[in-house]
């Protein structure tokens, strides 16, 4: 649709408004009001970092900078192909669901992994993850819920493939699985 150029103003127009409005008076200008000041920024975690126990990190048996080199967990089933784990590895399969294990003794976590995997098959979900932890707090035993869920998932035949997450998905502290459809 084309646009027509606005039409003209007559000097009659012109006379008639200036006669509606009056005699007009400049305003001063005015200066704007002072920019107010951003706020400080405070870290929330800060509070947290505090709290924690002092070296706690430095007291451990081991060196925690090298759970996260190698310690990557993945499994593909027999008879399905590679590019699958590799896709997995990637992040290229939505995650529609997950479950954090932290806090939970091994029995407990056996428990509700079953039960996840079990909902999950149930609802049709494709790819879930399970955040497991990495252990730090395991002593010179290791990961337990870790090596727990290897051990369960790859027992488990609605299983595919797993893999350890992106790190923005937990890392080496969690593992994405891909169930049968």
């Amino acid at each position: 649709m084309k646009r027509r150029p606005p039409s003209p103003i007559s000097d009659d127009d012109t006379r008639l408004f200036r006669e509606a409005i009056g005699e007009v008076r400049r305003l001063d200008p005015v200066e704007p009001p002072p920019a107010t000041p951003k706020p400080e920024p405070h870290p929330h975690m800060l509070e947290a970092d505090e709290a924690a126990v002092p070296g706690e990190l430095l007291d451990m048996a081991f060196d925690p900078g090298v759970l996260e080199v190698g310690e990557e967990l993945s499994y593909l089933r027999d008879g399905y192909p590679p590019k699958l784990l590799k896709q997995l590895k990637r992040g290229q399969f939505s995650v529609q669901d997950d479950i954090d294990l932290h806090q939970m003794n091994a029995a407990a976590a056996q428990a509700t992994i079953a039960d996840f995997l079990a909902e999950a098959r149930h609802n049709g979900l494709r790819c879930v993850r399970i955040v497991h932890g990495k252990g730090l707090r395991s002593k010179a035993s290791g990961p337990v819920l870790k090596v727990l869920t290897d051990r369960l998932l790859r027992r488990r035949d609605d299983v595919i493939a797993f893999a350890s997450a992106r790190p923005m998905q937990g890392g080496t502290g969690a593992v994405v699985v891909l169930l049968k459809a």
